[in-house]
């Protein structure tokens, strides 16, 4: 399997409910005006307690300062798996990396932040972590750093220097989860129809918060996603091994699940056929389900 670094460095920002509305026009920009922006990697949850963005240093810079928006302090890189092996795969999102990807970070204790999308998950690492990375995963992928749009071969050598030991750090901590009745899809927009339903996402977006049916592209299948939500406090960005605590026990069991880091919290979605979000509490002792949790949307 290979494993691509992309180009952009990411900033991950919250953008306070109430401040929403001096965000709109940048947003809508970002959003659905790309040939006036620089902007190469942009997504924006909605939650409960704000809006999540991870931008470039592009997008960044389109965002004005105020109370309403927190900035995390590292810078982020974008990584994502390929595989041309043609090989089926059962499972879906997240499940896929956890046992090659997401379990070994944990372990060299590298804090990671995950997006699952229709088409692909990206891992997101701060860029000071990237030598442990490279020396963690450089027996189990082909690695590749992208420089002017094109995949240059990294090895271990590239980045030995400095590198730091394996440091045995605490325990992760085990945060309760929640899981609302909620029901959702998992879809993808052709870029061709932007134009002709730009109007309609944007009112879906700051206003309505209502989705159209048989607007969007879905699986064929139709599946049905449970949202899990990670986090009784905010998590933070230090800590690691979060998304491995819920990754490891779905693939284990096989099952297809997709994985939203934001601000605040994480969000697991898995799909429906499978009642197993129970082996979610059971790794989770702590863990406290919960139904007030309103809709979620993500970009």
């Amino acid at each position: 399997m290979e494993l691509h670094i992309l180009e952009h460095r990411v900033r991950v920002l919250s953008v306070a409910r109430p401040g929403l509305w001096l965000y709109t026009h940048p947003l809508i920009k970002l959003l659905f005006l790309p040939r006036r922006s620089r902007c190469k990697f942009f997504s924006l949850t909605e939650t409960p307690e704000d809006y999540t963005l991870m931008v470039d240093e592009e997008g960044f810079k389109e965002l004005p300062p105020s109370e309403f928006l927190q900035v995390a302090e590292a810078t982020w890189l974008v990584l994502n798996v390929s595989s041309h092996s043609g090989a089926a795969v059962q499972a879906a999102g997240v499940t896929k990396i956890a046992r090659s990807v997401i379990a070994p970070l944990a372990e060299h204790h590298v804090s990671v932040l995950m997006l699952s999308t229709y088409q692909t998950d990206f891992i997101l690492v701060r860029e000071q972590d990237l030598s442990v990375v490279i020396h963690t995963l450089a027996q189990e992928f082909d690695i590749y750093r992208e420089v002017g749009g094109e995949p240059v071969p990294v090895t271990r050598d590239d980045f030995s220097n400095g590198f730091p030991r394996t440091q045995h750090g605490p325990s992760p901590t085990v945060h309760p989860i929640q899981s609302p009745q909620n029901r959702f899809c998992v879809l993808t927009l052709d870029p061709e129809t932007l134009p002709a339903i730009a109007t309609t996402l944007i009112d879906v977006l700051f206003y309505s918060h209502r989705f159209p049916s048989d607007l969007l592209l879905t699986s064929s299948s139709g599946e049905l996603w449970r949202m899990v939500r990670i986090g009784g406090q905010p998590l933070g960005f230090d800590e690691c091994g979060i998304v491995a605590q819920i990754a490891g026990p779905l693939a284990a069991a096989d099952i297809s699940a997709y994985y939203i880091s934001t601000f605040n919290f994480d969000h697991a979605l898995v799909d429906m056929k499978h009642r197993e979000v129970k082996c979610l509490a059971q790794c989770h002792t702590a863990g406290q389900c919960g139904t007030r949790i309103p809709k979620e949307a993500t970009v």
